[in-house]
Formats: structure tokens, sequence, C-alpha cells
């Protein structure tokens, strides 16, 4: 059987204009060896001995940040990788939730990106199927919630769509880990890092008192740009605000190397708070 390896993180706080991101990278296991050989070299080659992380970036480091994220892309363009991002415009507030719904945002919101942002069910079929490995960096909640989470993803399990495409998430491969430890999930923190900093307009930040935007600021726009170039070889037309189009095609959602998913609620209403700041703002 095929498993494929997925390595998930977030960032929940809630940002001036967009919250709530969730990032995951696919790798297939016959490529899991290579994946992380060709990342941890590069790491070494750079001499980058610690763990990589987007608030790190400096105006001393961006171009090594951006040589390693060379070697990211190109594993990606050989489809050695897939990255997804998800997050939530601000401007769009869920109405008719529960309490506990409300309590459990962070779990249901992370719920809906593994079942959805990878197509998982396009990736395979009934006769030949696919094991499925989800590695989270620590869940920032209760050890009560967390279980109460994956006891949910192993629910996947019974869904008509996966049962007949053959999916199965693994039931003992369900795993908190520690991104020092993994070098994947550090090629995430970067990307999801530089979209929420976009998306979030703290490119335009300057110190209280300043005219000008800080080095740190200028090295780590520098660095999305390099980013968002890259990902534009990748997907044409690609608009980071939005949802990555499926072309026509859901198998898209499943084939596509990166993909954004702007996430909106189904039973949602204008967020009028949200509407007057940005009217302060201007």
């Amino acid at each position: 059987m095929r498993e494929l390896f997925v390595y998930c993180d977030e960032s929940i706080g809630a940002g001036r204009s967009y919250s709530n991101f969730y990032g995951g990278v696919l790798v297939e296991s016959s490529h899991i060896r290579e994946v992380n050989e060709r990342l941890s070299a590069k790491k070494l080659e750079l001499n980058f001995f610690g763990e990589l992380k987007w608030q790190k970036i400096s105006e001393a480091y961006a171009d090594k940040y951006i040589a390693f994220l060379d070697e990211v892309f190109s594993l990606l363009g050989e489809r050695k990788l897939k990255l997804r991002i998800m997050f939530r415009q601000n401007n769009w507030s869920p109405v008719g939730l529960s309490r506990e719904q409300v309590e459990n945002e962070y779990f249901m919101l992370y719920f809906q990106f593994i079942k959805h942002a990878f197509g998982l069910t396009y990736s395979t079929s009934r006769e030949t199927g696919v094991g499925v490995r989800l590695h989270f960096d620590r869940l920032p909640d209760t050890n009560e919630k967390s279980a109460a989470f994956k006891g949910h993803l192993l629910g996947l399990n019974h869904s008509s769509r996966f049962v007949s495409s053959g999916v199965r998430i693994l039931p003992d491969q369900i795993a908190e880990i520690d991104s020092k430890d993994h070098v994947t999930l550090q090629a995430l923190d970067i990307v999801l890092g530089a979209m929420q900093f976009r998306l979030n307009d703290k490119h335009l930040v300057k110190a209280e008192g300043s005219r000008f935007r800080g080095k740190r600021t200028i090295a780590k726009e520098r660095v999305y740009k390099h980013i968002n170039g890259k990902i534009r070889l990748l997907v044409p037309n690609f608009n980071i605000g939005i949802n990555t189009s499926d072309r026509g095609d859901s198998r898209n959602f499943w084939l596509d190397q990166y993909r954004h998913w702007s996430f909106v609620p189904r039973d949602r209403e204008k967020n009028l708070n949200y509407q007057k700041k940005r009217l302060r703002d201007r």
C-alpha cells in the first residue's frame, strides 16, 4: 500500500485582515527519504544548525533562507512535495454556532483542512488504496481536546468518500512532533509565515515614531517576494488572497503542487466590526 506523509502546522492568532492560518506539506512514501536528505543537506550547506523559522529571518540571513527555499520549490516542481495553505478572511463571521462549536473552532477548522485541502480522495482508487500518516506540530490545547480531534480524524475512515476512494488514515500514525526535528515542518513554517506576513500587511509596519520600515521587515518582504515568484511558476495567475482555481477539474485539488484556500463559513454574515476597522485604517 502507498503511504502519504502529511506534516501540518498552524498559526491561530487574529490578524489585521486574515486569521486562522493552517498549512500542510505532503510527501509520498517513495520520496520521503530523498526530501528529508535534500532539505537537510541544504541546511548544512548553508550552515544552518538550528531550527529554521519565519520569525528568525533577518537582513543577515535573508539570502540563506532564499537559497533554502529554492530547494523546497525545486522539490515542489519535481512533484516530490505538495504544499497547501488555508486561512480565514476576517470580513466573514460564522453564524448559528453552538457554544461548543465556538470553543472548538481551532480543531474544527483543522479538521476541514485535513479533510479537503490536499484532495486526498483523488489520490488513489479503492483497488490500490493509500494510507495517510498525519504529523502535527505540537497542538496548543488540552490533551483531552487533542485526543477528541484525533478521534474525529479517524472517523473520516468511515465516510463514504474515503471508503470509496480507498483512502485510510492510519490509526497508529497520528502524531504530535517537534518541528526542531523535522525539516519539512521548518520549510512549511517559512511559507506559512510569509503568507500571514503579507496578507496582514506586516510588510508595511514601521517602528513607532519612525518614518521608515525596519531592516528585518524589509528582509522578510524580500523573502516573501521570492516565495511569491516561485509560486507563480507553479500556479499561473496566482492570487495570494483567494482560492486557487481547480480549473474545472476537482482532481487538481490533489494534482496541484501548491494551493491556497480562503475558508468561508457555509452559514455566515458580514463582520460589521471588521468593516468599521477597515474604514478607520484608511
